[in-house]
């Protein structure tokens, strides 16, 4: 998963989305349906910081992170994310905080989901 930080994200934000995504039902089961959760498959997550999703494009032509946690922020609570869903007995690996790093993705079917912890 990408995960983005954005500025005023904090406890509340890490705990909602860790326990969200460890219960999403977007797993198939037996009848292909999204019917298992992380939980149930016993699934692993890759969590990889991404503050480029906080990219704003409104004006101009060159992308602004203004609204993205800096590093001091955004990185204590990438831990704290990672910890979060480890919590729950799940394998977490990830990359390297602020690193350049080449991520090669495999979507297994049609689904991508966004989840935004803003409604929070």
């Amino acid at each position: 998963m990408l995960l983005g930080v954005g500025m005023g994200n904090g406890e509340a934000q890490v705990k909602f989305l860790a326990d969200k995504i460890v219960h999403l039902r977007i797993f198939g089961d037996d009848e292909g349906k999204m019917n298992r959760s992380l939980l149930d498959t016993g699934g692993e997550v890759l969590v990889v910081s991404q503050f480029t999703l906080y990219a704003d494009m409104r004006r101009g032509r060159r992308p602004s992170f203004t609204n993205a946690a800096p590093p001091s922020i955004a990185e204590p609570l990438v831990e704290r994310f990672k910890d979060a869903i480890a919590a729950y007995g799940l394998t977490v690996a990830d990359g390297v905080f602020g690193a350049y790093m080449e991520v090669e993705l495999l979507n297994d079917g049609p689904v991508t989901i966004w989840l935004d912890s803003e409604a929070l």
